[in-house]
């Protein structure tokens, strides 16, 4: 006799959800809200219009992103807080965050503001400045843009297989390979040149 019995078939285990750590939390208000607060204290002044239009396009970019994401997806929130905990996490990788994500912006900020105050750098026209700071936007809505079309967009580069981790193809992934890197790199370049100094263009 045959079972006309519908057969179940088993899912997957969902995995751990990890509180949000408190360590991630409070690094993600450092660079977000504190590392920007760098440029005038070390240009020694608060009058610089061009870089208080930088820290609103960073914070807004910075907080908007993960304010949608603790809505949208907070478990890509849970998993960027714990990336450097996971064991498959290289520790090349680890380094490279740090630099990246904290080292090299910190550096930029620091050399653009005190060439802000001992006026190392010529004149940059308010043209350049202004189309830095079209490109600095741009680079930052396709990072965002990234960030949230991707739920896989770790701190780190690992395959989460605890979390069925797949190719990403929609949003700007259908036209860019790697477009928060892309992202990334045109807001880092164009920095410099929205605030007005060539020797920050170095680190």
């Amino acid at each position: 006799m045959i079972d006309s019995q519908p057969q179940t078939v088993p899912s997957m285990p969902e995995p751990e959800r990890k509180p949000y750590p408190l360590r991630a939390l409070v690094a993600f208000v450092v660079i977000i809200l504190l590392l920007p607060l760098i440029l005038f204290l070390s240009a020694g002044t608060w009058d610089w219009p061009m870089a208080w239009l930088y820290y609103a396009l960073y914070t807004i970019s910075g907080l908007g992103s993960r304010l949608i994401a603790h809505f949208t997806q907070p478990d890509l929130l849970r998993e960027r807080g714990h990336s450097l905990e996971a064991e498959d996490a290289k520790p090349w990788d680890k380094w490279l965050m740090l630099i990246v994500g904290l080292l090299g912006p910190l550096a930029l900020l620091v050399i653009a503001g005190l060439d802000h105050r001992n006026g190392w750098s010529p004149d940059v026209s308010s043209t350049v400045q202004w189309s830095s700071a079209v490109l600095v936007a741009a680079g930052l809505c396709l990072s965002v843009w990234a960030f949230l079309s991707n739920r896989f967009f770790s701190g780190t580069v690992r395959i989460q297989t605890e979390r069925n981790h797949t190719v990403v193809d929609r949003g700007p992934y259908a036209l860019i390979r790697h477009p928060g890197y892309t992202g990334g790199i045109v807001t880092y370049m164009a920095t410099p040149l929205l605030l007005g100094t060539l020797w920050a263009l170095i680190p």
